[in-house]
């Protein structure tokens, strides 16, 4: 199953003109590629698909979102038992 997991970006940098950001999920952070939601910044939250941050959400869907990944299980099998959700 293919997931899109929701982290709050912490910063953002450019790397070879490609725009990239640690963006944490919990107590976990992941460098990201930022390039399909440029209008994202940090402090925002977005969905990320396989390193790829695809679109931005407020913090309540993310919240939201989290919760609900939480209750099926799924938390656990994309980031890890360590995953503190």
């Amino acid at each position: 199953m293919c997931l899109a997991i929701p982290g709050k970006i912490l910063d953002t940098e450019e790397l070879n003109g490609i725009r990239f950001g640690r963006v944490q999920f919990g107590g976990i952070t992941r460098q990201t590629y930022l390039d399909f939601v440029p209008e994202a910044q940090p402090g925002d939250y977005v969905l990320v698909h396989v390193g790829f941050a695809i679109s931005k959400v407020d913090a309540e869907e993310a919240a939201r979102t989290l919760e609900l990944l939480e209750q099926v299980g799924l938390v656990a099998d994309e980031l890890g038992p360590e995953a503190p959700f």
